[in-house]
C-alpha cells in the first residue's frame, strides 16, 4: 500500500521525476519481501505423502504405482506453475530451521519406529501403517508451512 507525504507549503515543490525517484525507492524497500510469494499450504501436502510414502508402500504394495505419479505430479507443479517461487524454496534450504525440520522428520520416522519395535509393538499391520502415514504426513505438512512462515518473517526482517 502506498502512502502519500503532503509537503507543508513552505517547502519548494518537487519536480516529477524526484517524486517518482522517491516512490520508486520506497516501493522497491518495502515491495522486496511481497515479491516473494509464499508456496501454498497444498503443495506441501505432496511433501507430506512424501513422508508417508515408507508407510503407505507398507501397507499395500499397490500404492507404489500413486506415489509415483504423486511425484511426477510434484515435479512438473514445482517447475511450472510455482517455478516463481523456487527462490523462497532455495532460500528456505539454506535456513538452519528446514534442515532442522527435514532431520527432525527422519528422526521422528526411523526412531518411532525403532522405539516401537524395541518395545515389542511392531507395526504390521495395514491399519497401523495407514495411522502411521496419516500421522507422518500431518505432521510434515504442519512443519513445513511453519517452517516457511518462519522464514518469511526473517527475510522481511532483512529486508530482502
Amino acid at each position: 500500500m502506498d502512502t502519500m507525504t503532503l509537503a507543508p507549503a513552505s517547502a519548494p515543490a518537487e519536480t516529477a521525476e524526484t517524486a517518482a525517484a522517491t516512490a520508486t525507492a520506497e516501493t522497491t524497500a518495502t515491495a522486496s519481501p511481497e515479491e516473494i510469494k509464499p508456496l501454498p499450504t497444498w503443495f506441501f501436502a505432496f511433501e507430506g505423502l512424501m513422508s508417508a510414502a515408507y508407510d503407505l508402500f507398507q501397507a499395500d504394495h499397490r500404492f507404489l504405482w500413486a506415489l509415483g505419479a504423486l511425484g511426477v505430479t510434484n515435479l512438473i507443479v514445482s517447475l511450472t506453475v510455482l517455478r516463481s517461487r523456487l527462490r523462497l524454496a532455495k532460500r528456505m534450504w539454506r535456513g538452519k530451521s528446514t534442515r532442522k525440520v527435514a532431520i527432525g522428520l527422519l528422526a521422528l520416522r526411523l526412531g518411532s519406529h525403532l522405539a516401537l519395535t524395541l518395545a515389542g509393538f511392531t507395526v504390521v499391520s495395514a491399519a497401523g501403517h495407514l495411522a502411521f502415514a496419516v500421522l507422518m504426513s500431518a505432521t510434515t505438512v504442519t512443519l513445513l508451512w511453519y517452517a516457511q512462515r518462519v522464514s518469511l518473517r526473517a527475510l522481511a526482517a532483512e529486508g530482502v
